[in-house]
């Protein structure tokens, strides 16, 4: 234990005595960091507490449960908006988001375990510091592993708090060297290095620390303010989730995007439509039946030419849409899609969704769940098929499009076509599931992807937070939740392509590598 003087004997009298319940602590703390309420010290505290709580650890089952308890606490909280979801569904109870949240946690709280226990394997006790760097490296692959095993839930690394406000970057403009799982990586070591200097006693040295991070966090994007040439105009219609699957309210829908969309000027732009952007069904070839509850008169064809209308001239709309999967006359499945149409009323391109969330779009392990009465939280009994993954589409004048719909855009290094580099992302997305922390929080990965890959990221929601991104992460304005209103502008220009839009998460697997290296060496010297 510290000599009295070092740090207050009380905080170690409880991290050795309490040390479980000061992991819960410190995952609690650690998600405050996240929007909405961005209290980024206290992660780097939170770390720095779960850093010494592995360093003491006596055995490696209690480093795991630390780990472990960790992450229950820390993702209970920083999900609660998934709780919010079950609100906006009748086929099962409320109550049973409540349930479902900490469930999740339980999960996912697996990787801070591994993490942890890949720390105390590596530098259990060599010194704060090498647990600390162990921590780091063990906590990339951790990250790395949430985010694809089980089709994966990338949903907010440890990076995430040290995205800066709207107009600066603030540390996560490292991304582009690190990606964000990397990113993590450095803010655990940052808060061992804090915790490592409070120790000794350095607190001219911690403060410097404190002091960098906070001029970081609040300093302006180094790169200067580029504009394009292509205009958009991007809606958002503020059609709320009680009322966005109910045909009575569809007309109604229509009536307002297209209002907001109208052409105020002659000249091309490209116009932006939310995912559940149009409730009909815009593709021919289903049998008559599934047009029936289209508002445009059961005619698909007459649905795009309205459209067209609205758009106008020289105008290109990019729309979240339903298409189906038809097999034997009825459909076997649907595709949540983008498709780009024309003022002919003309779909030239589409995507399909690639990164369905589980339980969302589809029923997981439906033949065990379903007799048991689960069900999806999205309407309909049909489940939603996957897309074949990033793609470019080559929209003409209107420049090259990616496309990544709504939860696709949290996972790092998966949302460009390796083999066909856009001009910008666009993200369509209906944020209106998830209360007040799920929309900030969406919005900031964005914003993540954005600096990652060196491209503008265009985001049309149904209810908020709608925004333009530029490929500084810079957001260059924004709708707020629960307005209905259009942004007019230029598109931002891509940047020139970034290390990690080249090597991916192989880079941040690159710092992993380098933090565990070195870890192992200093413990192989000590040993020696």
């Amino acid at each position: 234990m510290p000599q009295a003087g070092t740090v207050p004997i009380r905080v170690f009298t409880l991290l050795e005595t309490r040390p479980r319940m000061v992991a819960l602590a410190c995952g609690l703390l650690a998600a405050c960091a996240f929007p909405p309420l961005m209290l980024w010290p206290l992660a780097l505290a939170a770390l720095a507490g779960l850093a010494w709580l592995v360093h003491t650890a006596p055995g490696w089952r209690e480093a795991l449960m630390r780990g472990w308890l960790f992450g229950v606490a820390h993702f209970t909280l920083a999900n609660n908006w998934i709780a919010t979801a079950f609100t906006h569904q009748s086929e099962m109870p409320t109550a049973l988001g409540w349930v479902a949240v900490p469930l999740l946690s339980l999960y996912l709280a697996v990787y801070p375990a591994l993490a942890a226990l890949g720390a105390w394997l590596l530098a259990s006790k060599r010194g704060p510091g090498q647990a600390g760097l162990a921590l780091a490296g063990s906590w990339i692959i951790a990250e790395w592993l949430r985010g694809w095993v089980f089709t994966g839930f990338a949903w907010d690394p440890l990076g995430l708090a040290f995205l800066g406000p709207f107009q600066t970057p603030g540390i996560a403009r490292l991304l582009p060297w690190t990606g964000s799982f990397a990113l993590s990586g450095l803010v655990v070591l940052a808060a061992t290095a804090l915790l490592v200097l409070s120790l000794r006693r350095q607190w001219i040295g911690a403060g410097a620390l404190l002091a960098v991070m906070a001029a970081a966090m609040h300093a302006p994007a180094i790169q200067p303010k580029r504009e394009g040439t292509l205009r958009f105009t991007l809606v958002q219609p503020d059609i709320r989730q009680e009322e966005i699957n109910d045909p009575l309210k569809f007309e109604d829908q229509f009536a307002r995007i297209a209002q907001l969309s109208m052409r105020k000027d002659a000249g091309r732009r490209l116009v932006l439509w939310p995912e559940s952007g149009v409730p009909d069904y815009l593709r021919d070839g289903y049998p008559q039946r599934y047009y029936s509850r289209m508002t445009a008169g059961g005619d698909p064809a007459f649905a795009r030419g309205r459209i067209g209308k609205v758009i106008g001239e020289d105008s290109l709309l990019l729309t979240g849409a339903v298409d189906l999967e038809i097999e034997n006359d009825r459909a076997v499945g649907a595709y949540n899609a983008v498709s780009a149409i024309t003022e002919q009323g003309e779909i030239i391109a589409g995507y399909n969704k690639a990164h369905l969330v589980p339980y969302g779009e589809y029923l997981a392990l439906r033949w065990l769940l379903e007799p048991l009465g689960a069900t999806r939280l999205v309407a309909g009994t049909i489940d939603f098929i996957p897309g074949p993954g990033p793609r470019t589409l080559d929209l003409g004048q209107w420049g090259q499009a990616g496309i990544q719909i709504c939860y696709e855009i949290v996972f790092p290094g998966q949302v460009v076509d390796p083999d066909k580099r856009p001009d910008y992302i666009f993200n369509p997305s209906n944020d209106g599931w998830f209360g007040s922390w799920g929309p900030p929080q969406h919005l900031a990965q964005a914003r993540m992807r954005a600096i990652e890959e060196g491209l503008p990221v265009l985001r049309s929601t149904t209810t908020g937070i709608s925004a333009i991104v530029d490929a500084r992460g810079v957001v260059r304005d924004h709708i707020g939740m629960h307005r209905a209103e259009r942004m007019d502008g230029i598109i931002p220009p891509a940047a020139a392509p970034t290390p990690f839009s080249r090597l991916g998460n192989w880079l941040s697997l690159g710092w992993a590598i380098l933090f565990l290296a070195i870890a192992a060496v200093a413990k192989y010297r000590r040993s020696g």
